[in-house]
């Protein structure tokens, strides 16, 4: 795909492939809304496999100091992200959790050690025989080493990212002005109900809302009364996942933009979101009645995400036809 020339400005409702950092230079300024996106996460995802821990916070800075000169002033920076981030860190300890519950042989540390203080010279192999049980269960117990592989892998970590995030949104001149916690549901692609450690299943995510100095419109029109009631505000949305992620492997459900879209936006606004992926975001903004840029640096999403949009107009399209359709049929049953 052509590289885009960021001497012309980035116009709405198109998607742009590019890196957001270069390609946010080509937005006018001061013409979004709102942006709403959802970065890479840091879990070994194949678009973000190149990148090292820091550079990957270092690209969150640097698209969330982009985006103040391009949003109006009062408009609204919303970041949908996993708060909590587990991913595989080598400078960690190698230390495998003795996790009793998972033992298919019943065989003590201690067990072992005495039969070895009784024979010295006993290797791994010896003591494997003389319990019944493999070379591999004898190291477990005594080093907490995993000999089929699991002492040469490195260790999880798991990081709060919500600190970070509102560091360089503060730089960059934002501030903070909500969050909203996104509740999925069993679904969703890489949960399980169950876990081989003492950490919880990830079931939510969090919408860190900041704002842009400015004078904010406050309209409650732009919601039902019911939509007021239901999530217009409440800290917890509760929305289903993606129930399928065939196409693209990070989707989230149109109801998550579409929420802040409403909340945030009237119509004919322009929406942004400059980690575009599947299209989410675009067809949520298309939908609402408002106007959209997106951004990727993968050429598969950019195809997806166009074919999203060029779906929704289609449908769009047919129905207006239809509409058109039914009018002409009800105007000659009025004049017969």
């Amino acid at each position: 795909m052509a590289l885009i020339d960021i001497s012309k400005k980035l116009e709405p409702d198109n998607i742009y492939c590019g890196d957001s950092r270069v390609l946010l230079k080509g937005i006018e300024r001061e013409s979004i809304a709102l942006s709403v996106w959802s970065p890479p996460y840091y879990v070994g995802k194949n678009y973000e496999k190149d990148l090292t821990f820091d550079e990957w916070k270092a690209l969150l800075k640097e698209v969330i100091d982009s985006h103040f000169p391009i949003l109006k002033p009062g408009g609204f920076l919303v970041i949908n992200i996993a708060d909590i981030l587990c991913f595989k860190d080598a400078s960690m300890p190698k230390i495998m959790a003795e996790n009793v519950s998972r033992r298919k042989v019943d065989l003590s540390k201690e067990e072992i050690i005495k039969v070895k203080e009784k024979h010295p010279d006993w290797n791994r192999y010896r003591l494997a025989e003389h319990f019944n049980c493999s070379e591999q269960t004898i190291d477990r117990r005594l080093n907490g080493n995993n000999i089929r592989g699991g002492k040469y892998q490195s260790q999880t970590r798991v990081c709060l990212v919500g600190g970070f995030i509102e560091e360089a949104a503060l730089e960059a001149g934002f501030y903070l002005y909500d969050r909203r916690i996104w509740l999925k549901d069993a679904a969703w692609e890489n949960s399980k109900w169950h876990t081989i450690s003492y950490r919880s299943v990830d079931e939510s995510e969090y919408l860190y809302i900041f704002w842009k100095p400015g004078i904010t419109k406050v309209d409650r029109a732009r919601l039902s009364k019911q939509e007021w009631i239901n999530w217009g505000s409440r800290g917890v949305w509760e929305i289903s996942s993606v129930r399928s992620n065939s196409d693209h492997d990070s989707k989230f459900p149109v109801e998550l933009p579409r929420r802040t879209i409403k909340l945030f936006t009237d119509p004919g606004d322009v929406v942004l979101d400059c980690f575009i992926g599947s299209g989410t975001t675009a067809v949520a903004a298309l939908s609402e009645g408002r106007r959209y840029i997106g951004i990727d640096k993968e050429n598969k999403s950019v195809e997806i995400a166009r074919k999203a949009v060029e779906a929704l107009n289609d449908h769009k399209q047919e129905s207006v036809q239809m509409e058109l359709m039914i009018r002409d049929i009800e105007a000659v049953y009025d004049a017969g």
